[in-house]
């Protein structure tokens, strides 16, 4: 009985023992910094704007979150546009290399924002040459730039596969709905008048097509037709008097 005691409390020591050992080998290894947090996780747990890149399954491996202004420099390097984004707000980004060059795409929380940041980035472009050169649109909230840039047309057609998919749903009664509808019956209306007219145009046109082929077939036939007569009258197969000596 006492060395049965005896074995439970040296196992009951050796697990002690192993889990202080475990204790301060984890308290031993080096902190890692966490990982920028997204407003907006996707089920798979990555954060949303990830999935505004083009071909972001493939991409997403390579592409760096940042919402603060560091980790964006430390993913693009020195490029001076980058000290013009406001993260105060909740704004993020993601950037991802490409062929063409380096995507970053900066989403801000609010169309004004947007908005105030497009005008310091046009300004700032406008008044500084890019070497290499830097495609920038604004899309939706996004503001997009395509960094070290080999060729403005690719960069272009880079720019034109970034997406900006969010709708905005009101809790209560929609203050733009009027505007909505005025739009939609302009819209409407607009589309089918330019319809009528065309189909107007293209019914009078076959018309007079049809109309040109029939009587070009017309008059081959009675060409034909006269061709094989060996005199012609114009009494229409009567008996009549041989009074001009045309008729047999």
């Amino acid at each position: 009985m006492i060395e049965m005691v005896r074995k439970k409390a040296f196992i009951s020591v050796l697990l002690i023992g192993v889990f202080l050992l475990g204790m301060i080998a984890a308290a031993a290894q080096p902190q890692t910094e966490p990982k920028a947090k997204s407003q907006e996780v996707s089920d798979e747990g990555i954060p949303v704007l990830i999935k505004h890149l083009p071909d972001w399954e493939n991409t997403r491996n390579g592409a760096t979150f940042a919402n603060n202004p560091q980790d964006l420099k430390n993913a693009l390097g020195s490029q001076p546009v980058l000290d013009l984004i406001d993260f105060s707000a909740g704004t993020e980004a993601v950037t991802a290399v490409y062929p063409v060059g380096k995507l970053l795409i900066v989403e801000f929380t609010s169309p004004q924002s947007s908005s105030d940041a497009d005008a310091k980035f046009q300004q700032h472009l406008a008044g500084t040459p890019q070497t290499p050169s830097v495609v920038y649109r604004r899309i939706g909230n996004n503001n997009t730039f395509v960094f070290d840039a080999t060729n403005e047309t690719a960069a272009n057609s880079l720019l034109d596969e970034v997406k900006y998919q969010k709708t905005v749903q009101w809790l209560g009664e929609d203050p733009y709905l009027l505007k909505k509808l005025e739009r939609y019956f302009v819209n409407t209306t607009r589309d089918i008048f330019i319809s009528t007219v065309l189909w107007i145009a293209s019914g009078l046109g076959l018309s007079i097509f049809l109309g040109i082929i029939t009587g070009f077939v017309f008059f081959r036939f009675r060409e034909q037709k006269r061709a094989t007569r060996t005199a012609y009258s114009d009494a229409g197969g009567l008996t009549r008097l041989n009074l001009d000596g045309l008729s047999e």
